[in-house]
């Protein structure tokens, strides 16, 4: 190869490492970088504002289903999220005797697909201003839009912001709320 051809080839290799760089990277979370190539709980477990959540996701045994192939969206309630639940209700859903109840709720957070903001978004505008999500816990959750912002009522009327939407995952997508998710 001459030096020309060198120089060239190497020209084009720096525009498309430029290039790069310039698709959209993950979101911090909690302190932590989150990467696409990492599952779920992988991700999860490296930030310090969803501590609680990794608990419970650990006491319900959702592990290696929030590990698994997916593709999963999953609304991430954060460690002040869950302090919004009245006083002891965590340390009494983390005992073992309250698996079954704190699996539902944390499967009320879950639905069953890779569901961007945009595509959430969307399905928001053509249902007319609010979309039904079905949980993989079956339970309904009303989307809707606030500004730019995306907002989940739970069946018990309670409403969560999305404060840090579309952080990519390997087996899905996680959206940071502010709120936990309650079944009726």
């Amino acid at each position: 190869m001459s030096t020309r051809a060198t120089l060239l080839a190497g020209a084009a290799l720096a525009s498309f490492a430029f290039a790069i760089p310039a698709l959209a990277a993950n979101p911090m979370v909690g302190g932590a970088a989150m990467y696409p190539e990492k599952n779920i709980v992988q991700n999860a477990v490296n930030s310090k504002d969803h501590t609680t959540l990794v608990a419970a996701v650990k006491a319900a045994g959702l592990v290696d289903t929030l590990s698994g192939k997916g593709p999963y969206t999953v609304f991430a309630p954060t460690n002040a999220a869950f302090k919004k639940l009245p006083a002891g209700t965590v340390d009494t859903l983390l005992k073992p005797q309250n698996k079954d109840k704190l699996t539902k709720i944390l499967t009320c957070h879950v639905v069953a697909a890779d569901a961007m903001s945009s595509a959430i978004g969307k399905m928001i505008k053509d249902d007319k201003g609010e979309h039904d999500v079905k949980t993989v816990g079956g339970c309904i959750l009303k989307a809707k839009l606030k500004g730019s912002k995306i907002t989940l009522t739970d069946e018990k009327g309670d409403v969560a912001t999305v404060t840090i939407a579309d952080v990519k995952q390997s087996n899905g997508v996680i959206h940071v709320i502010d709120t936990v998710m309650l079944p009726s």
